[in-house]
């Protein structure tokens, strides 16, 4: 199968590079799952991936994790269609698993701000499991303003607008294979 993962990419009027390409993506993604295959050996963990970017990112981990787990989805919305969250959560869909006494881990696309982490975190915590986690593909520690333990990260990025393998610009991008950033470091957003 061939994926989509061109050297530059135009979306919506902007033009973007490569930042990581597919191949360093896939091993650091096998080596988040075989941490957790070890840190959750002998349990079953719930996977919930934050919806809509964390999609790809959660189908690939669970294919490299080996224990039993199970999967779920969160859907929040505080970007709209800007480079920049607008500040304000707003949940468009909650989990179906009931996860009193559940180890959860919870998946998500980019942490940056951590506004829309900490909005889940608090919820998933008034539902009584048995630990909570974080996984995140990308985390923009720069831009950090809610406090936030993140056991797994993939990569610690600038503060830069990103684009593909599940991050979008309104909503374009995210079937790209490999993570873009703007090649104009005049029109980044930070």
């Amino acid at each position: 199968m061939s994926f989509h993962k061109p050297e530059e990419v135009l979306c919506n009027g902007e033009r973007f590079k490569v930042m990581i390409p597919e191949q360093e993506l896939q091993k650091r993604i096998a080596e988040i799952g075989a941490q957790i295959d070890r840190d959750y050996e002998g349990k079953k963990p719930i996977l919930i991936g934050v919806l809509n970017g964390a999609f790809i990112f959660l189908a690939d981990l669970m294919r490299y994790i080996t224990i039993p787990c199970e999967m779920d989805f969160y859907k929040l919305s505080s970007y709209g269609d800007a480079k920049v969250s607008s500040g304000l959560v707003q949940q468009r869909k909650d989990v179906d698993a009931n996860l009193t006494g559940r180890h959860v881990i919870l998946v998500e696309d980019i942490i940056d701000t951590g506004l829309s982490a900490s909005y889940i975190t608090n919820i998933v915590e008034q539902k009584k499991p048995a630990s909570v986690e974080w996984v995140t593909l990308l985390k923009k520690s720069e831009a950090l303003k809610y406090h936030l333990d993140i056991k797994y990260v993939c990569f610690e990025i600038p503060t830069l607008f990103v684009l593909g393998y599940g991050l979008d610009y309104a909503q374009e991008g995210r079937n790209l294979a490999q993570i873009y950033v703007i090649d104009d470091e005049e029109k980044q957003e930070k």
